[in-house]
């Protein structure tokens, strides 16, 4: 497994799909995220737990799949493909909890890989935990080490941004109040 997950790294850098140059920011506030992942595993949880506590009320749409076994890397491209379609999304978080190299095999398969890469929205990987790395990660725009590290990333602090807005009230910069 190591040395196919070599080679198709290999292949896709040599096509461009983990070049920089075709990286996206992630959006300042999103107001709406699409989750590709397990809906009964602990990513979806820690991502929703995370995401809604630094910005109540934040909507998350999440397109179940399978995220391990023969099933999985075409439900997670699927998934992909099918947020794009459906649009709206500002960001999508696509990813689950650690496991062995076998486990994560699905975000090392080149059907994922081309639908992240192929994505009109910008995808941030959240593939297990700091230590491990797919090849979903190197074509995403963004790689966080865990699903709670991903809803950090993409959820801003509300009430971080309302007190930087406080502070500059105060020194005389009017500011939107829709957070």
């Amino acid at each position: 497994l190591i040395a196919l997950f070599e080679a198709r790294k290999n292949k896709l850098a040599a096509e461009g799909l983990f070049d920089q140059a075709r990286k996206r920011p992630l959006p300042f506030l999103p107001c709406r995220i699409g989750v590709v992942t397990s809906p009964t595993g602990a990513a979806i949880r820690d991502i929703v737990q995370v995401a809604r506590k630094r910005f109540p009320g934040i909507a998350i749409v999440l397109n179940p799949v399978a995220v391990q076994g023969d099933s999985a890397a075409g439900e997670i491209a699927r998934a992909i493909e099918e947020l794009n379609e459906i649009g709206g999304f500002d960001v999508l978080i696509v990813g689950r909890g650690g496991g062995s190299l076998e486990d994560l095999w699905s975000f090392n398969e080149e059907i994922v890989a081309r639908a992240i890469a192929a994505s009109r929205i910008p995808v941030v990987s959240a593939v297990g935990h700091e230590i491990d790395y797919t090849i979903a990660d190197f074509v995403a725009d963004v790689r966080a080490a865990t699903p709670s590290a991903a809803a950090e990333l993409v959820v801003r602090d509300r009430q971080n941004l309302l007190g930087q807005a406080k502070n500059l009230e105060a020194e005389g910069v009017a500011v939107a109040q829709e957070l």
